[in-house]
């Protein structure tokens, strides 16, 4: 619920224009909580996780974003991300959320088909209803990855094939807008370059059927964007920072939420740090053996992160 750090937007842009970056990309989701908004400790999530829907969030999400685009050389598009738990009590659906946003700032949308199916598992939400209430003419790019179902949680892994019910969901988006371009994920576990050649090449067919027409965005330039107010912005970091509090330093559940869903959550974010400590320092699972992960599972919920992993 911060303000975005000006001299991290100061960075990015020199990066930008030193790459030639047609646009830059963020995630719609918050990773850090507390601090002086809260008077509380700063804690970090080290994922994203998802903003609530409501009329507060989004008052401090487009002042966000106004501040990035007023920082960048070029224009902003942001991402809908993959979840595990709901907030409870939320005002909007996504595509209804995402409509505001765009109308309200002029942001580009880059649209993860992969993050539709897992809020569809995890959340019960219709990927074609999001399609129907999104901007699609706002589109900049398209992402598509793979998964994994584990005791009826999918998780968006970047490591596995992409599934049928992901491409469904691409071949439905083609089918209201072409889009600009569609960027496969793979972080990990790589196949065989043949398997990944058909991987592409069905990705492919699947935009080719649509002859729906190009994106047509008219852009944020002359957009006002008011500021959020002190109240609206300070809601939303309290909200923020005692769900991520009960996630990584075991406060208790704020009221509302799935007990069982952020027991999930608070696993998978205890888990990534355990797999980013063991690449940035392998001496540790090498010294601990098979030890490790139970080890820094445990010291995890002692020590909750305060900083990013750099």
């Amino acid at each position: 619920a911060d303000r975005p750090d000006q001299g991290r937007l100061t960075a990015l842009a020199e990066r930008a224009e030193a790459l030639g970056a047609p646009l830059v990309t963020e995630h719609i989701a918050y990773v850090r909580a507390g601090g002086a908004l809260t008077a509380t400790q700063p804690l970090e999530a080290g994922h994203l996780l998802p903003v609530p829907r409501t009329r507060d969030a989004l008052d401090v999400l487009c002042e966000n974003v106004r501040i990035a685009q007023d920082a960048l050389p070029v224009p902003l598009a942001v991402e809908n991300i993959a979840a595990l738990i709901s907030w409870p009590g939320e005002e909007m659906t996504e595509g209804q959320f995402l409509y505001e946003l765009v109308e309200r700032t002029g942001v580009r949308l880059l649209i993860d088909v992969a993050n539709l199916h897992t809020n569809h598992v995890n959340r019960g939400e219709d990927p074609a209803k999001a399609l129907d209430e999104l901007p699609v003419e706002a589109i900049a790019y398209v992402h598509v990855a793979g998964g994994f179902e584990r005791d009826g949680v999918w998780h968006d892994s970047h490591a596995h094939p992409v599934p049928e019910p992901v491409l469904a969901i691409l071949a439905d988006l083609a089918s209201r807008v072409s889009p600009p371009g569609v960027l496969l994920e793979r972080d990990e576990n790589f196949p065989e370059p043949g398997e990944l050649a058909r991987e592409l090449d069905a990705i492919r067919a699947t935009v080719k059927t649509s002859d729906a027409a190009d994106a047509d965005f008219g852009g944020a330039e002359d957009r006002a964007v008011p500021a959020a107010s002190d109240a609206a912005r300070q809601r939303t970091a309290v909200a923020q920072a005692a769900l991520l509090s009960a996630l990584v330093a075991g406060t208790p559940a704020p009221e509302g939420f799935d007990h069982a869903r952020l027991k999930v959550q608070s696993h998978a974010l205890a888990a990534k740090r355990a797999d980013v400590v063991a690449k940035v320092a392998p001496e540790l699972p090498e010294i601990l053996g098979a030890a490790y992960r139970g080890e820094f599972l445990a010291y995890a919920r002692r020590r909750p992160m305060t900083g990013g992993y750099r």
